[in-house]
């Protein structure tokens, strides 16, 4: 699977979370030979959650899936760059990469405001890969943020 299509399995999660209140944010960890290991949107509102952050919930269901904690040859695709708590835990679980889509200024760990991720102090370094269908998956979060502002 390329980028591409499992950026779109995210935009997918990203239009159901949005739709169920949620920031629509999509993620998919592929395995080493690019299948879909898991998906999942934010889920924070609907489980008060703070942690459930699509990223988060993908990681989790990847792991399970896969018996072990360890994400080695994995890639995490998600539509908006990881924040610093995202960001930690696929270094954590040790995925070889990060593909993601819109750029977040504001609180974006993966090269933007911080870069957890490349940090040479950390013992895991994933490859990120940025930019993926970057227009449509800001347009998805500037669509739910333009119903929600009081004008």
């Amino acid at each position: 699977m390329t980028y591409e299509e499992a950026m779109r399995l995210a935009l997918a999660e990203a239009d159901a979370a949005g739709a169920r209140g949620e920031i629509p944010v999509g993620a998919v960890v592929l395995d080493p030979l690019g299948e879909v290991l898991s998906a999942a949107g934010n889920d924070r509102e609907s489980s008060a959650d703070p942690t459930a952050h699509a990223e988060v919930l993908a990681l989790r269901q990847a792991a399970v899936r896969r018996g072990q904690w360890r994400l080695s040859g994995c890639t995490l695709v998600v539509t908006l760059e990881p924040c610093t708590m995202c960001a930690g835990a696929a270094v954590l679980a040790r995925v070889d990469r990060i593909v993601y889509g819109a750029v977040d200024e504001k609180g974006g760990a993966v090269g933007s405001l911080w870069d957890v991720v490349r940090d040479r102090r950390l013992n895991h370094r994933p490859e990120v890969v940025m930019g993926v269908l970057a227009d449509e998956c800001s347009s998805a979060l500037k669509r739910f943020f333009a119903t929600r502002r009081i004008r």
